[in-house]
This record gives C-alpha cells, sequence and structure tokens, in this order.
C-alpha cells in the first residue's frame, strides 16, 4: 500500500536545480574568514547585508519598539494573543506609506488591498492559487529566479512558459517574443492565465522600461489575462533610470476603469529593500477584492507574527528614518556593484549593463568549452570546486544562451568579495596559460603528426612499391 502522497515522492521541486545544488555544496564547506580560508564564499544568495549598521542604530534609539513596549509600559501579552490574519493596522498602513516613498510618492496604496504573507515566496504562489487551476500556465521571461519553479508550479500544478528573452537586446521583452510564447502555450493545449515579470528583474538587475510595461499592460488586456509584477527589488535601484512600477502606468494610461485594472497584482517584501529575509515579510497588492478576500483567507497558512508587525510598525512609521535608510542604502548598493563590475573587468569579464538589485548578470560565454549548456555546467564545476565560489549558472534561470551566471555582491563583507574578485582573476589567467599550453602542445602534435603521416605514407608507397616489384 501507498502510505505517502505523491506531493511528497515526487521530483517537481526543482531542488535538483543547480542554483540549489550550489548552495549545499556552499553549506558543506563554507568560506569563514578565520575557521575555513580556502571555502566555498557564497554568491548565489541575493541577500542585502550592507546596512545592517542603519538598522541596528534605529533599535539602539527606539528601545520601546525592540522590547515591545508602548509608552513605556509592556505590550508582550497584547502581541503574544492571538490575532486575526488581516494583521495589525499599524503595520499595514505603515507599509503602504513605505511602498509610496520607495516610488517617489508618485503612487499610492490602500491598506485594505493589501495581503500580508511569510515572504514574497507565499505572496506569489498564493496569487497562483487565486488566478490559476491545476494546468494553467503563466508566462514569465527568461532568464528568471530559478526558484519560481518551486514556488509558482510545485503546490500549483500550475504551469510556466517561457518568454524567450536575448542578449541581442539586453534581454528586453519583445511583443513578438510575448505572442511566440502564448502560442507555445496554447500549443501545448495549456490554458495562458497571465504574466508574471520580475521589475527590477532578478537575475538581471535591470528595470523595466515604460515601453516594455505599456506593451505588458497592452497584451494582457487584449488576451484578457492577469499580470502580476513582482517589485521586491524596488528599492534597490542605484542608477538612472528610476524605478517604474505597473501601478503608475496604469494610472498614467488610464486603465482605473477598465476591467485590467482589476487584474493586474503587486507582489512586494522587505526581504530585499530592508535586508529582512529572516522576518518573512511579504504582500499581495490587488485592486481585486476577490482576489484580496481569498487571498487574505489563505494567508491564515504563512502569516507574520505580531511582534514582527509591530516593530516593523514603528520603523516604517519614523519618516525620517526611512528616507535616510533608502537613500544611503542605495548609494551603498552602487558602490558595492561599481566595485563587483570593476573587478570582473579586471579579469576580462564584462556584465549586462544594470541599475538595481543584489548582483550583477555576469558574461562568461569567452570562458566555455563551447558554446552548449554542457560546457556552461562544466565551467560552472569548476568555479564551484576549484575557485571556491558559489554562483547561479544561467540554465538554472532558464536563460536560452550558455556562458551567463548571475552573481551576487551585496551578501558580504568589501574583503570578501575583494577575494572572490582575486579568485576569478586566478582561474582566468590559470585558464589562459592553460589554454596557452594546450595550444603550443597541440601545434607540436600536429607538427608530430605530420611527420608521422608522411612518414607513414612514404613507407606505405616504398612497401606498396617493393610488393609491385
Amino acid at each position: 500500500m501507498k502510505l505517502l502522497s505523491e506531493k511528497a515522492t515526487c521530483n517537481s521541486h526543482g531542488q535538483d536545480s543547480s542554483y540549489f545544488l550550489g548552495w549545499q555544496e556552499y553549506e558543506k564547506n563554507p568560506y569563514d574568514e578565520n575557521q575555513n580560508p580556502k571555502g566555498i564564499i557564497q554568491m548565489g544568495l541575493a541577500e542585502n547585508q550592507l546596512s545592517f549598521d542603519l538598522l541596528e542604530s534605529w533599535l539602539g534609539q527606539n528601545p520601546d519598539a525592540a522590547g515591545f513596549k508602548r509608552n513605556g509600559e509592556s505590550i508582550f501579552r497584547e502581541l503574544a494573543l492571538f490575532q486575526d490574519y488581516h494583521g495589525l493596522p499599524a503595520f499595514k498602513n505603515a507599509l503602504v506609506q513605505f511602498m509610496a516613498e520607495i516610488r517617489g510618492n508618485k503612487v499610492t496604496f490602500d491598506s485594505n488591498k493589501l495581503v500580508l504573507t511569510a515572504g514574497a515566496t507565499s505572496a506569489n504562489e498564493t496569487l497562483m492559487f487565486c488566478l490559476a487551476d491545476r494546468g494553467d500556465a503563466f508566462l514569465l521571461p527568461t532568464p528568471y529566479y530559478p526558484g519560481f519553479d518551486r514556488d509558482l508550479k510545485w503546490r500549483t500544478g500550475a504551469e510556466i512558459v517561457p518568454i524567450q528573452c536575448t542578449s541581442s537586446n539586453g534581454f528586453r521583452i519583445t511583443e513578438s517574443a510575448l505572442e511566440e510564447a502564448y502560442k507555445e502555450a496554447k500549443s501545448r493545449n495549456l490554458r495562458v492565465k497571465g504574466v508574471l515579470v520580475t521589475n527590477p528583474s532578478n537575475p538581471l538587475g535591470t528595470t523595466l522600461t515604460r515601453n516594455e510595461l505599456e506593451l505588458l499592460l497592452s497584451f494582457v488586456d487584449t488576451k484578457g489575462i492577469h499580470l502580476i509584477s513582482d517589485e521586491i527589488y524596488s528599492g534597490t535601484v542605484f542608477y538612472s533610470p528610476n524605478f517604474v512600477s505597473v501601478m503608475e502606468v496604469l494610472i498614467e494610461k488610464n486603465y482605473m476603469y477598465t476591467e485590467v485594472w482589476d487584474r493586474v497584482h503587486i507582489v512586494y517584501s522587505l526581504s530585499k529593500d530592508l535586508g529582512l529575509p529572516g522576518f518573512r515579510v511579504g504582500a499581495i497588492y490587488s485592486n481585486d477584492d476577490v482576489v484580496v478576500s481569498a487571498a487574505t483567507k489563505m494567508s491564515s497558512f504563512g502569516l507574520i507574527s505580531s511582534q514582527t508587525q509591530y516593530l516593523l510598525s514603528a520603523m516604517l512609521s519614523d519618516k525620517k528614518f526611512t528616507n535616510k535608510y533608502i537613500s544611503e542604502n542605495q548609494k551603498r548598493l552602487k558602490k558595492r556593484h561599481a566595485m563587483m563590475v570593476r573587478g570582473l573587468q579586471s579579469a576580462g569579464i564584462s556584465c549586462l549593463e544594470s541599475n538595481a538589485g543584489l548582483f550583477c548578470w555576469v558574461d562568461m560565454r569567452h570562458l566555455l568549452s563551447s558554446n552548449t549548456f554542457e560546457a556552461e555546467i562544466e565551467l560552472w564545476k569548476k568555479i564551484v570546486y576549484e575557485v571556491g565560489l558559489n554562483i547561479s549558472p544561467g540554465s538554472s534561470c532558464h536563460c536560452t544562451e550558455p556562458g551567463w551566471f548571475r552573481a551576487c555582491f551585496a551578501n558580504m563583507s568589501e574583503d570578501t568579495l575583494n577575494l572572490a574578485i582575486q579568485r576569478i582573476k586566478n582561474f582566468v589567467n590559470s585558464s589562459a596559460i592553460s589554454t596557452d599550453a594546450h595550444s603550443n602542445q597541440t601545434n607540436q602534435n600536429t607538427s608530430t603528426n605530420t611527420k608521422k603521416k608522411l612518414f607513414s605514407k612514404w613507407g606505405f608507397r616504398l612497401s606498396f612499391n617493393d610488393r609491385e616489384r
């Protein structure tokens, strides 16, 4: 008798992706400056550790919030008792104001349309449950975050159909690519329920242009489908062009009184912008009352603790702090990004031009032994095991071209990043020496083989002539 469910025994979680395998190798041999200086440096984790000092400083200056007090009096019991899944009103109000602030206050958000979830992972999966049935499809532009194969598909039974984007135009979304993906889904007898994009993009580190956003809205309008805009990196934009939320374009293009208004949904989180992935704070924003109602009920499976909500409501309500944090954090990301790009350039490696995120989309196509995904994985294994860096291969992000990698830069100290860059330089230099040596050896072998062939032909002709005699 079968004792376990298909879900427990299936292999559709995506855990066998090179993205997750790299993490496993890192965990076996993690770099530590003192304890394990030759260990693997984690560059596969999109985590923002650059502004913890600002957060810790605020906590030190606001002991009541950190100690669960109000006006000096403990509210521990109040927070420890049951809270319903709608969330604390003070936190929801503070969060929508923070979202607006990050977007330059060009748009505002209604806290009644906000659903709290335990991180963006939960938010994206919840939206899939609300918008798609098993076997329905969402279109996603490539390359995309490897975790989406788990978050969107594993428990929901939904399918992902890639919108194939290429380096020829900087991996931008085009009308033809959207139509091709839609046709591909139809050819597989899949019902397309929507498009999901990350803006800014993970793994590209680029913001969507207004033209792309207008194209997407026109596309979902024409097809009668949904658009999910995952905007969890919206506060990490450190270069122009500035971030443009889909909500801003919805209003500009007068979609407020159309059906499209209810079919656009935003996912947000404090994991990247505020660097708090361990707090598990995510959110869904939707103009559709039915989606908000259903998602709120589903959120009972993944709530944010009342203590977390109370602490963050106080922090986000401090406008002097949030203004300083957003500005300073972006400056630090800009500096760290420049450090990463310069370091890679000194090793002869270029990156896609980017303006946001916690990572670079790195072009290592020239280091491949051949233009294949097998060669990409071969190179990736060398970088993990020999160089000691865990980076994410493009194939794990469903990139259509072998040789691209995502490398994170904000989850380590400057000294550790400098070491990572030095390791890459050493690897590239040793590879070049090996290639030159191999080339010289090949030339020598070719010369020797030519002589042998000439000798063989001469010997063969001699023996053949002898036989004729």
